[in-house]
């Protein structure tokens, strides 16, 4: 019996693990899309409300069928557009107007990290030293990605606003596990659309949707000098790089947990610059192709050395830590 439980647990973690890869594989194609759409003239807040509008028109059946949960968790609903959706796009796009975008996504990603300082100072749960670890690895690794060291600015509001997108990026991961351990999780596709809802009204508010040029999306974009169509890559945006990353991401959260969901995410960088090595011209560095590798080591130890939801397996060594219950263990 228990060879049984421990193999569905097993087979748990991987179908999780492989979901929160496509999820970051699938949000790191956004960045390869958007970018000459911006280039063809729109304002890049006018592409993240393009982005979370569709995603929301697409998923608005579903948030019909799930209408039950505005009365049930309304709470969770209005925190994951806020932070999931719309949060983490503002505070972004808001900190790279002042700092480098390597620099504000290098602290985005601290979310990891924070995640678990989350889990073991909130929740008071007990995480690995391994685990942790591999937050450390990852996060070093994701500098040599993105040139950290390349036009450094120390400027306290910029840093600020990203350190804004990494606190929303927990939100995002701790409000997606929301229910999972006691068997009472909202319908993971309800909350990604009605999040999506909230987001929209949020962005709309920041955006200001009607001042934009709606013509460029008739028209084509070039990408390292073969034209496409804007509507097709507007497309890749809203369907891949949207409703398939929340859906995946916010699924394997679950099957995982906030912690290694987390880490996972970190893919999401090094996915990004490849696509833009392959589609765009943008060539990597021997530094990056190196903390591309450090990236994915982190990641592999960090999600290896925590037991899957369910496990009763301690996360932490030491004997006292032992005896936390099945449910305390799961993250």
């Amino acid at each position: 019996m228990h060879t049984s439980e421990s193999s569905r647990a097993g087979g748990g973690k991987g179908v999780g693990l492989g979901l929160a890869l496509v999820s970051a594989l699938a949000f790191g194609g956004s960045g390869v899309a958007a970018k000459p759409l911006i280039e063809a003239g729109l304002d890049p807040l006018h592409v993240v409300w393009l982005r979370v509008a569709g995603a929301a028109l697409v998923m608005l059946p579903l948030a019909v069928r799930h209408r039950a949960l505005l009365r049930s968790r309304p709470a969770l609903l209005a925190g994951f557009g806020l932070l999931g959706v719309a949060g983490v796009q503002a505070f972004y796009f808001a900190s790279i107007s002042r700092i480098p975008v390597g620099v504000a996504l290098l602290v985005e990603y601290l979310a990891p990290a924070l995640v678990l300082g989350w889990v073991r100072f909130v929740q008071r749960r007990p995480v690995t030293r391994a685990a942790a670890f591999g937050v450390v690895l990852a996060v070093g690794g994701l500098a040599c990605v993105v040139e950290v060291w390349s036009g450094l600015s120390f400027d306290a509001l910029g840093l600020l606003l990203a350190l804004g997108a990494a606190c929303c990026q927990v939100g995002y991961f701790v409000l997606s596990d929301q229910g999972s351990d006691s068997g009472e999780a909202p319908d993971p596709l309800g909350v990604i659309a009605y999040g999506l809802l909230v987001g929209t009204a949020v962005l709309t508010a920041v955006a200001h949707p009607w001042t934009m040029d709606f013509s460029v999306l008739a028209q084509r974009a070039d990408m390292n000098g073969t034209p496409v169509a804007a509507g097709l890559l507007l497309g890749w945006i809203v369907l891949i790089a949207t409703v398939l990353a929340y859906v995946t991401g916010v699924v394997s959260v679950r099957r995982l947990s906030p912690a290694i969901a987390g880490v996972v995410a970190c893919l999401e960088a090094v996915v990004a610059t490849v696509l833009a090595w392959v589609l765009l011209g943008e060539h990597l560095s021997a530094p990056q192709i190196v903390g591309g590798a450090v990236v994915l080591l982190g990641a592999f130890i960090a999600q290896s050395s925590t037991p899957a939801k369910g496990s009763v397996d301690p996360v932490a060594a030491g004997g006292a830590e032992s005896r936390l219950s099945a449910r305390e263990n799961a993250a």
